[in-house]
């Protein structure tokens, strides 16, 4: 199957990888909110967990779901904040394709957080019942790294103004809160 380009030379894909509670779900709701409208969130587990219901496991069907939702975005005109665990072990070659085959600016993040780190900010969470301790250390990949030119690495130290900013900063993505709608620029069949 041949690539095919998604987005447009204006489009910016932000990739924020990381462990469960590395807080890579605040970051990215946070960038997104100080962006404004045009800009689409796509998160992992929303697919995977609530609209799949599938467990991660090599063959699944949501990196297809989520490579399509975060190109149909691009496609329109939307920037596009893409977050979740994202295993480099499963999901390199979709995001591989999505930084290849996108137009525009992409950037990619690993939040690099030890494993007593995302226990400790798990017991904050109001998903803190739905798994445990034990749940989290199974899932745990230490410094998941895509070892990728220009992939940014945050350390567990760096706070939530901090990431947004050094995010928003490196991929280039305006702050402006905007509140204009966005009109999709629909391809033509």
């Amino acid at each position: 199957m041949l690539a095919e380009p998604t987005g447009s030379p204006d489009t910016i894909l932000v990739c924020i990888r990381g462990n469960s509670g590395s807080g890579k779900s605040s970051i990215a709701r946070e960038l997104r909110r100080r962006h404004g409208r045009g800009c689409a969130l796509v998160e992992q587990d929303y697919l995977r967990r609530i609209l799949l219901r599938e467990r991660d496991k090599p063959g699944g069907a949501a990196p297809a779901l989520i490579a399509q939702t975060v190109r149909f975005a691009l496609d329109h005109g939307y920037h596009v904040v893409l977050e979740g665990i994202l295993h480099s072990s499963r999901y390199r070659s979709m995001l591989t394709a999505l930084r290849d085959d996108h137009r525009g600016r992409s950037l990619f993040c690993y939040l690099d957080v030890s494993l007593a780190e995302t226990l400790r900010r798990h017991l904050t969470r109001p998903q803190a019942g739905e798994f445990t301790a034990e749940h989290m250390s199974g899932w745990y990949a230490a410094h998941d790294v895509l070892g990728w030119p220009g992939e940014l690495v945050l350390p567990e130290t760096t706070t939530l103004v901090d990431a947004v900013e050094a995010l928003a900063a490196a991929a280039g993505l305006p702050q402006t809160g905007r509140d204009d709608d966005l009109l999709p620029s629909v391809p033509s069949p």
